[in-house]
């Protein structure tokens, strides 16, 4: 299984980015997919994950502000982050697992928010 993440990049602060994450070659069905991120000299924290029932949990600093979404079908996690700010600033990587507790990981995406 791979997990192929996209949509990183540049953007000034109050803008918006939406990073996707597809599960290639996967026959499984994940109980559970999201986002981590990892700043320069920051421990990797939880942004948001959605569960097969579509229940979601976000980290309180991204609340009100990302949307994560995922399709089953496509075995696919969205994260539509908006009102972007500076500490947002990080690589991004999605995660996918199963429910016998398999994870896989996407190489990651830098999201930089700057004017």
């Amino acid at each position: 299984v791979q997990l192929q993440a996209s949509g990183g990049g540049l953007v000034q602060p109050g803008g918006f980015l939406r990073l996707s994450c597809a599960a290639a070659g996967s026959v499984f069905s994940f109980s559970v997919m999201g986002w981590y991120r990892q700043a320069p000299g920051k421990e990797r924290e939880l942004v948001a994950r959605v569960f097969g029932g579509d229940s979601t949990n976000y980290a309180g600093s991204v609340k009100g502000r990302f949307t994560i979404s995922r399709d089953n079908a496509r075995n696919t996690v969205y994260l539509q982050m908006n009102t972007l700010k500076p500490e947002d600033t990080a690589v991004y990587y999605c995660y996918a697992s199963t429910l016998g507790g398999t994870t896989f990981w996407g190489q990651g995406t830098q999201v930089t928010v700057s004017s």
